[in-house]
């Protein structure tokens, strides 16, 4: 196959897959004490920005400090402790601001959180994350952010959960696909980045060997 043909398939097949996910982004945000921060910031690094909309219902302006956590369903995780800067204007009411952020590559954002510590309010209306690899997500806030909690969305029970039998076949076409185009489409090795989030693909639409032998005993 060409590169070409390759490219037309391959973007088919990562619509295919963020297709039936998308609309998750749309539920309400919780509170999580459990949530944590971890160790996978010395992983190879990709860049991300990130764009937060406030509200024009938030306060004129907030000193609190803002910190920001989103990751994938493998257990990658990219944390900014500090966002805020209100010398600059930052979380002004009606503001958007941006960030260039840098962290472990991750293979598809589904989980957010922010982090509010002060006592002056903010209301964000939107955050939206975006990566070369992992394209783009927006996660709709519209409230206001409580103090001394991560506050957010997480939907990686849902991007990881099991695919009945004829999406299973598209995934198996995905993953056969990856195999045959891997090296028309990014060399015969490919970066590190590149093989990583490779191998989570191939996981994500294959699961583990004992799964697919399962999903073939229930066909």
């Amino acid at each position: 196959m060409t590169k070409q043909v390759c490219f037309v398939l391959f973007v088919f097949a990562l619509l295919f897959i963020s297709s039936s996910e998308a609309q998750s982004i749309i539920l309400l945000p919780r509170s999580s004490s459990s949530f944590k921060i971890n160790n996978t910031q010395s992983a190879p690094s990709c860049s991300y920005t990130v764009t937060i909309r406030t509200s024009c219902s938030s306060p004129r302006y907030t000193r609190d400090q803002i910190s920001l956590s989103f990751g994938d369903a493998y257990g990658y995780q990219v944390y900014a402790p500090r966002l805020d800067d209100p010398s600059s204007g930052t979380f002004e009411r009606c503001s958007v601001d941006t960030y260039q952020i840098t962290g472990p590559c991750l293979y598809q954002v589904c989980y957010l959180y922010l982090y509010r510590s002060g006592y002056d309010g903010w209301l964000p209306e939107l955050v939206q994350v975006s990566g070369y690899y992992t394209g783009s997500v927006s996660f709709y806030y519209n409230t206001y952010i409580p103090r001394d909690v991560w506050y957010g969305f997480n939907h990686c029970s849902r991007a990881s959960g099991s695919n009945p039998p004829m999406n299973w076949f598209g995934s198996v076409f995905q993953a056969l696909f990856c195999f045959q185009c891997w090296k028309a489409l990014f060399g015969s090795i490919g970066s590190f980045p590149q093989r990583m989030l490779a191998a989570r693909f191939l996981q994500r639409v294959l699961g583990s060997p004992k799964k697919m032998l399962a999903k073939f005993e229930d066909l």
